[in-house]
């Protein structure tokens, strides 16, 4: 399964929905947003693409109640996870946080195989030791919004545990 994650788009709606578009025709099945989403009409265009996305909130919350009553009209396509989300996706096991702190600490717990978070606006992949002797993919796609750097988001592909950076045209 292909990810499109995307974090910190501070209703920057034109730079998320030109992230979504760019990973759907790479072959994107979902996307997970990584929080700082701020206000719900960010999401229109993004659910008009058709593809599930998954999204928790960040410290600009934003209208919690809007977006939940926008999930519940969406037939399942949105899905509000609240400040966190533990899912399954493409058969693993993916935590999703704003917060890379937390994001550290899931991961080092061996639990999940992809944890993702945001908040810091700087993209990063790396493998994180964990308790269980292994290691869990840590990923932070910094911010799509390019706010106080490049507006960068990832492509996953989870079968081949391949995530790369990529960055919006200015």
């Amino acid at each position: 399964m292909k990810l499109c994650i995307v974090s910190d788009s501070h209703d920057r709606a034109d730079s998320l929905r030109a992230a979504v578009e760019a990973a759907r025709e790479a072959g994107a099945r979902a996307v997970v947003h990584c929080g700082d989403l701020i206000g719900g009409h960010t999401l229109r265009p993004l659910l008009a693409l058709g593809l599930p996305l998954h999204l928790v909130h960040g410290n600009n919350l934003g209208d919690a109640q809007a977006l939940a009553r926008m999930a519940q009209a969406s037939a399942g396509l949105l899905q509000y996870h609240g400040g966190e989300a533990d899912v399954m996706l493409g058969g693993l096991r993916v935590y999703v946080t704003h917060y890379p702190h937390l994001a550290r600490g899931m991961a080092c717990t061996g639990d999940y195989d992809l944890v993702c978070c945001g908040h810091s606006h700087e993209a990063s992949v790396r493998r994180q030791t964990n308790i269980q002797g292994g290691s869990t993919w840590l990923v932070n796609p910094g911010t799509v919004a390019g706010i106080g750097a490049p507006a960068t988001w990832v492509f996953a592909d989870l079968e081949r545990s391949a995530f790369e950076v990529r960055t919006l045209p200015p």
